[in-house]
């Protein structure tokens, strides 16, 4: 992330707010004035300021809206509404019923999912609601170091004044049971003690998703305890980070990169999700810690066994520490890509246990992987029957490694990441679940 503004950014948004889709009602801003709030958005702080808010008509559902001034859309923290109907295939499927509905959605997954419902619709109705008479928010961070979130959107909290008072729309959604209190992604860390207040209150009363006999998600206790697990291994990892803030890296970070480049050739801890295992027959393994929907940071292992016992393979989707030595892989295209290089199980992660360098995981703290989690990561057997040796890199004096032909092959597949398709990805969907 940088603090200037891109030239195409600022495009978009004066075409936004100007001659492209404006209204008599809507004020134009200057160019100035919109460079103004792009800055804002992008700048490393808590609090982002006032911006201007078109009432109800700003609403996309019940935890995403747009604020003028923005290019994107706001995720709103410590808040996951139900979705609402989008397109003519969900009314259908409800139609079919709402048991048979429920029950086709969720499929074979072994988590809860998400889908349209007719609480989804109430939570839109009650942000339409709460934010009709606004003209201006105030938007405020969770973490100064945390701007976007996985699919580009800005994170915040958003405030609406009442009597005086600016009011956190996304405690008082809670409060309302439009929405339990999200913490897939970590806890609130300003505002943990309120959103716990609201979602007992809520719950007490039963209101909106609580509700007896309700149209609703009726697998809340299965997502809480699946996000507490999750919010577990951050809170771990955030433990740890303030104890040893140079060393350990949330890949979530604006800076994270840069971080990691500064600790070339040493060791570091990162946390990430494990977005996907790429392998071949002979050369070493990478695990792909998702950044954004398409960046992701490789973390490499050449020994086989080391990832097996590691469990990391069984653990997409789900958050893990690693600890590793920092390296710079030059690919044969030219390009340059960090990386973490794991040697030993124990550097893996996957409980709520925090990593420190130096150390290493204790009995038990491996999940289930490596055998049995359908991903075949084996090396082939030489002419002996034994398992062809990976050649390890070899560190120069700058930090970089110079690897061999079979990673060279591996990382060199799509450089950039993976690109995902986000053509048909709707500004109102949440968190890809």
């Amino acid at each position: 992330m940088t603090p200037l503004l891109r030239p195409a950014l600022l495009a978009a948004a004066l075409c936004a707010l100007t001659a492209c889709g404006s209204t008599k009602a809507t004020k134009r801003y200057s160019r100035d004035e919109a460079a103004s709030s792009l800055k804002k958005l992008e700048a490393v702080s808590l609090e982002l300021g006032e911006f201007p808010i078109d009432g109800a008509d700003s609403v996309l559902d019940g935890d995403t809206i747009r604020v003028r001034g923005l290019p994107a859309s706001l995720r709103l923290l410590g808040i996951d509404a139900e979705e609402t109907f989008k397109h003519d295939s969900e009314r259908e499927a409800f139609a079919s019923g709402w048991e048979q509905y429920k029950k086709k959605v969720r499929g074979s997954s072994s988590r809860p999912v998400k889908f349209a419902t007719p609480l989804g619709e109430d939570g839109k109705h009650f942000a339409q609601d709460f934010f009709r008479e606004a003209k201006t928010v105030r938007l405020e961070r969770d973490h100064p170091g945390e701007i976007r979130d996985f699919y580009n959107r800005y994170l915040a909290y958003v405030f609406v004044q009442r009597d005086g008072k600016w009011v956190n729309y996304n405690v008082e959604c809670v409060r309302a049971g439009m929405s339990p209190y999200f913490v897939k992604y970590g806890r609130s860390r300003r505002f943990h003690e309120q959103f716990v207040t609201a979602q007992n209150e809520a719950r007490a009363a039963k209101r909106g998703i609580w509700a007896d006999g309700a149209q609703h998600y009726d697998d809340y206790d299965e997502r809480l305890r699946w996000w507490g697990e999750r919010e577990a291994v951050i809170w771990a990892f955030e433990q740890a980070a303030e104890e040893s803030p140079e060393s350990h890296v949330a890949l979530t970070r604006w800076d994270a990169l840069r971080r990691l480049e500064s600790r070339l050739a040493k060791d570091a801890v990162v946390l990430g999700s494990v977005q996907d295992v790429k392998y071949n027959e002979s050369g070493p393994a990478v695990v792909q810690l998702a950044r954004t929907r398409i960046n992701s940071f490789d973390v490499v292992f050449f020994d086989r066994d080391v990832l097996l016992s590691s469990g990391i393979t069984a653990k997409k989707g789900e958050y893990v520490q690693v600890r590793g030595r920092v390296a710079k892989y030059r690919d044969r295209r030219g390009q340059e890509r960090l990386q973490l290089v794991v040697s030993l199980p124990s550097q893996v992660q996957l409980g709520p246990v925090p990593l420190k360098l130096g150390e290493v995981a204790g009995p038990g703290s491996f999940g289930p992987g490596g055998l049995g989690t359908g991903i075949d990561v084996r090396r082939k057997p030489s002419a002996e029957g034994k398992p062809a040796p990976v050649a390890a890199p070899e560190v120069k004096e700058d930090g970089t490694m110079q690897f061999g032909p079979e990673l060279d092959a591996l990382l060199d597949v799509n450089p950039s990441g993976p690109k995902a398709d986000t053509s048909k990805l709707s500004e109102s969907d949440d968190d890809g679940e």
